[in-house]
């Protein structure tokens, strides 16, 4: 059976259900095969009550008894099938359980770290999108500089012109600094959500390596089963 078969509840329950039919029908078989041999042993000791020597009447009894008593061990056996097929079944119903808990805990985490992934790719794009922001207040900011030189250097008597270049300098300055603070601010960020994904990764590994080994005891069982039955 290939796994997928083995998780569909749908096809695990007809299989233990074709499995007690032919069970039961290999049962009764046995029982009408025996029913009938005993029978005929009957029906062959009362033909022969009244012709058939002593020997051959300690011989016909003799069958009869041997008979009877593999009967006895066949029925003691059947038993003894039955209780170690129920034991499978049940322990197959626990580890089907077990294996759905794990796959939907593995869903989860799968869920979970697909989420964090892209917010992390939305943190990555935000933060490239600031670095650019800020190459650019840079490159202005040294714009402002050079022109600022050069305005000083030009003329000493243009003091209106220079405050308001260096009004427009120290806004340039202050915005600067606080997308500087939300930059790092956004790099903590990323740490963060990097170490929670690395975290969700390595519980997918654990959730991944359980499974496996679930449906490796799920196959044991399975094979244990099939052998107890063809026995």
């Amino acid at each position: 059976l290939s796994v997928a078969s083995v998780e569909d509840p749908v096809v695990m329950s007809k299989i233990r259900q074709n499995l007690r039919e032919k069970h039961a029908r290999h049962i009764a078989d046995l029982r009408a095969y025996y029913d009938s041999e005993i029978q005929s042993l009957k029906q062959q000791l009362e033909s022969s009550h009244g012709t058939a020597a002593s020997e051959d009447l300690k011989e016909i009894n003799w069958c009869h008894l041997y008979v009877l008593n593999r009967c006895d061990q066949l029925d003691a056996a059947l038993n003894e099938a039955n209780a170690r097929i129920k034991a499978l079944e049940n322990k197959n119903n626990l580890l089907e359980k077990q294996v759905a808990d794990w796959r939907e805990r593995f869903y989860a985490s799968s869920d979970n770290s697909k989420a964090l992934q892209e917010r992390l790719e939305e943190m990555r794009t935000g933060h490239k999108e600031k670095d650019n922001t800020i190459s650019r207040l840079k490159s202005r900011l040294r714009e402002l500089e050079e022109a600022f030189e050069k305005a000083y250097k030009l003329s000493d008597n243009k003091n209106t012109r220079l405050q308001e270049e260096n009004k427009m300098f120290q806004n340039l300055l202050g915005e600067y600094e606080s997308l500087g603070k939300e930059h790092e601010r956004v790099k903590d960020t990323l740490n963060t959500t990097e170490n929670k994904l690395l975290d969700a990764n390595t519980e997918i590994s654990d959730l991944k390596r359980t499974i496996l080994k679930l449906e490796a005891q799920l196959k044991q069982v399975e094979h244990e089963n099939a052998l107890k039955l063809r026995h």
